[in-house]
């Protein structure tokens, strides 16, 4: 019985060993994926930086208005001028909307008890 035990026993620490082995082995490619995908997020925020560096760049006012005036013909676009925008006051927004009952329902103060 006491041999059986052992035998148990050491397969049991050789097979605590295997998985104490994948596992680490698991654990360093998680590791190695999470440090990979850090260093995508870092490039792809860097990235990010420059786009949006280049749509400022692109966007400038002097440059759109310029953009404008070579192709009025094509597409009749005009700047903006102060003049042409007005406050808030000034907007007239619609009425809303009267709800008209159809049937209505008359209500009695008496609990709905007839005399």
């Amino acid at each position: 019985m006491r041999t059986f035990l052992y035998i148990l026993t050491f397969m049991s620490v050789i097979g605590l060993a295997f998985w104490a082995y994948r596992e680490n082995y698991r654990t360093q490619e998680a590791l190695s994926e999470v440090q990979q995908l850090r260093g995508a997020i870092g490039a792809n925020r860097e990235r990010l930086s420059v786009l949006k560096a280049e749509w400022a760049y692109l966007n400038r006012p002097d440059r759109l208005a310029d953009l404008a005036q070579v192709n009025f013909e094509r597409l009749g676009l005009l700047e903006f001028r102060p003049e042409q925008f007005g406050r808030v006051d000034q907007i007239v927004y619609p009425a809303p909307p009267i709800m008209e009952l159809s049937d209505p329902v008359e209500l009695s103060s008496d609990g709905g008890q007839e005399p």
